[in-house]
């Protein structure tokens, strides 16, 4: 083994490439002699010609970035109007309806609360806010994955993951977290270096996963979305997710350096990457897999974990220590440690009750802020009745709680910078087998998430007096 390990040392650490190329070489040159179909060159040279494009050094990453905005801008521009129509329905219209019905059965008032208040408001506002902008922004992900983009995402991911002292692959691994981070982990396994895929592992939560899309839409359209025009409004809201994921993408890349640095050292190794040729899109069966496999399958999975989030979230904002409730008595505790970082302990208390699923930080901070900030005049009694019209009416409660701007840009980057949720977890535990690189992959979000949010509130408090 040590005589294999010098001479591959000594033959240099491009030589698996360039045994990949020869190979790669010899057979194209073998096939052109021997193979030959009908239409076959055309559609060849097509691809060529396309990937000389998509997969160059100049144009390659600002067309991936152009792409990422321009499908975040249909979905904050297609999701408001659905999400308005929905919430009318789910909350303004049925919320008063069951009330009613509880009434004339004579419910007792805390099974009222827990079963209307909590666990139904939760499941409203899970479908309200997630279904519209899921419901377009998976389609068209699908669709760049259907006609063999994403590959060359992973190609164009390679260098810089290479000179970051990580494996090729963790681009492949990253492009499955962005749809959800226990897949991405999983995807690990095509990584051999146990090394690199502990590192790809570690980091694929920087990623943004299904579940923190809605709230990075969501928060961009009101807080960015609305310094500008309504006529700009999409495109800067878009311009701001896109900016997220980057920075998501940049961490992945500087922690995978320091871990390979550090308590991971090591040289990357090098992999071939054959990228598929392009097809043209099926429409029935990316309108399929998008919203049957991935809308539903996570709509549903936010549903079951919003359901017993609700009942806590009525729980905490009713029970009673003194004349404050359990939440009234966290998020003043917490408050000043989190405006510290530039958030709230609305906020705090939101991801606590959110680790089982991302999909629910936001109906649980709006449901949080309603029940523990007076929020009264916006409904009747100590359920959550309030209005919503789409993002204007979500804005109304998050300003009446008394967000900020820089509340808004602090949860978009914790959100980015955060523990994983449990299903991932628990994922990481079983891929791993270790406690502590489970610790490391759950805790090391955090920090970085603490330190960046103390860092840009401080420069926000230097800058903006």
């Amino acid at each position: 083994m040590t005589a294999a390990n010098t001479a591959r040392w000594d033959l240099g650490v491009n030589f698996h490439d360039t045994v990949i190329e020869s190979i790669y070489e010899d057979a194209s040159r073998i096939a052109r002699k021997t193979v030959k179909q009908k239409g076959e060159k055309e559609a060849y040279s097509t691809d060529i010609k396309i990937d000389k494009i998509v997969t160059s050094r100049w144009l390659g990453f600002p067309l991936m970035f152009l792409l990422l905005a321009v499908v975040f801008w249909l979905t904050v521009a297609g999701a408001n109007y659905p999400s308005g129509l929905l919430a009318s329905f789910l909350i303004d219209y049925m919320h008063p309806v069951l009330k009613n019905a509880a009434a004339s059965i004579n419910m007792p008032w805390w099974l009222d609360g827990v079963l209307i208040d909590g666990a139904y408001l939760a499941a409203a506002w899970v479908i309200s806010v997630m279904l519209p902008p899921m419901a377009i922004f998976f389609p068209l992900f699908t669709l760049l994955e259907d006609l063999g983009y994403l590959p060359r995402v992973a190609f164009n991911m390679d260098s810089l993951f290479r000179r970051a002292g990580a494996h090729g692959k963790q681009a492949l691994t990253m492009s499955m977290g962005f749809g959800c981070n226990a897949a991405g982990v999983i995807a690990a396994r095509v990584i051999d270096s146990p090394r690199e895929r502990l590192i790809a592992i570690i980091t694929n939560n920087f990623s943004l996963c299904n579940g923190r899309w809605p709230t990075q839409i969501l928060i961009a359209t009101i807080f960015i979305g609305g310094l500008v025009s309504s006529g700009l409004a999409g495109i800067v809201s878009a311009a701001a997710v896109v900016g997220i994921a980057v920075l998501g993408i940049l961490f992945s890349l500087v922690v995978s350096w320091g871990l390979s640095k550090s308590v991971l050292r090591g040289e990357a190794s090098a992999f071939s990457l054959e990228l598929p040729p392009y097809r043209p899109p099926r429409i029935l069966q990316t309108l399929y897999t998008s919203l049957i496999d991935r809308t539903i399958f996570v709509l549903w999975r936010a549903i079951v974990f919003a359901v017993p989030a609700g009942v806590v979230i009525w729980l905490v904002a009713n029970i009673h220590i003194g004349d404050l409730s359990l939440a009234e008595h966290f998020i003043h505790w917490s408050d000043p440690f989190a405006l510290f970082f530039g958030l709230n302990g609305v906020i705090l208390l939101a991801y606590i009750i959110a680790i089982p699923a991302n999909e629910i930080v936001i109906p649980t901070i709006l449901m949080l802020t309603v029940l523990s900030s007076g929020l009264t005049d916006m409904g009747s009694g100590s359920g959550v009745m309030f209005e919503l019209d789409s993002a204007k009416g979500t804005a109304e409660i998050l300003q009446a709680g008394g967000w900020t701007l820089l509340t808004g840009l602090n949860l978009m980057l914790f959100s980015l910078l955060h523990n994983p949720c449990s299903t991932t977890i628990y994922t990481i535990y079983k891929e791993t087998n270790s406690v502590k690189w489970t610790l490391v992959s759950t805790f090391l979000p955090i920090v970085l998430g603490l330190i960046v949010t103390f860092f840009t509130t401080q420069i926000w408090h230097l800058l903006v007096k």
